[in-house]
């Protein structure tokens, strides 16, 4: 037996991705057959369904379809019955199981897995920058911040940055210390972008005997010392003031809590714009 062939049109009133994967993971099962598959995207009137029949019967071909929009849908189906061509609905089924199962009517909007799909990608896009500008590691992303969190050592910058981007906002933290001038680009950022994070000595101690004594360290070094933080803490007053930024004190509160005031303040100010 020579080589068998195939034409598949694939249609949607989106990219038309769903139906073209689905229609090659069923291809995959055949392989010594000749397959093609022509995807047609965005179909949103019956001039083009009418010009797909025509092509679809001229090749003998089978249409595959991941149509939404009811008229569009129940044409295809007319004029594909009348020109005996075979034709598979994707989601079709799907749909009205669970539109079954839910007692719900489907939105009928085409594109929203794509939508899904970018939001999902915006996220991931979100927390690669958090990895990039953590802990002041280049100060160039400090301008293409949405927000910009500053603070001494131990003060939940960098969980607070993972947090938010997970929230899809991007986010650059830079640390702040006696002895390193900051960054001249944190003097360029919008005010409502930067958020410092303050937090009391008494915490701040204990939270870096902590950490010290995790790492097989001395707790009674200098970085965990009260003198010590309390400069630190008076050098953070002296930058923010200087900034003009919203200070949130982070002393005993969880990453969420804080998250959750940085994102009412950043939604209070673009209310204002």
């Amino acid at each position: 037996m020579g080589d068998k062939r195939a034409v598949v049109y694939v249609l949607s009133d989106s990219v038309g991705e769903t139906a073209e994967l689905v229609v090659k993971a069923a291809s995959s099962q055949f392989q010594s057959a000749n397959i093609e598959i022509r995807r047609v995207p965005y179909i949103e009137d019956k001039e083009t369904i009418q010009d797909v029949i025509a092509l679809a019967k001229e090749s003998q071909a089978i249409i595959a379809y991941t149509l939404v929009i009811p008229e569009i849908k129940q044409y295809l189906i007319q004029l594909a019955d009348e020109a005996n061509i075979p034709t598979v609905d994707i989601l079709g089924p799907m749909i009205d199981s669970l539109a079954s199962a839910i007692q719900s009517k489907p939105r009928g909007e085409p594109g929203l897995v794509r939508k899904l799909d970018e939001d999902y990608f915006r996220k991931i896009e979100a927390i690669e920058f958090a990895v990039k500008y953590d802990d002041g590691r280049d100060p160039r992303g400090i301008l293409r911040a949405d927000i910009v969190l500053i603070g001494v050592s131990r003060t939940s910058k960098t969980p607070l940055s993972q947090y938010l981007a997970h929230k899809r906002l991007k986010v650059a933290n830079v640390p702040i210390v006696p002895e390193v001038e900051p960054p001249e680009e944190l003097f360029k950022v919008p005010v409502h972008k930067c958020i410092g994070l303050k937090i009391s000595p008494e915490a701040l101690n204990h939270i870096r005997k902590e950490r010290l004594k995790s790492l097989g360290l001395n707790s009674d070094a200098n970085y965990a010392s009260i003198e010590r933080i309390k400069q630190e803490l008076a050098y953070f007053d002296e930058v923010t003031e200087k900034i003009g930024c919203r200070v949130i004190d982070v002393t005993n509160r969880a990453v969420e809590e804080t998250a959750n005031l940085i994102l009412q303040s950043l939604q209070g100010s673009q209310n204002q714009l």
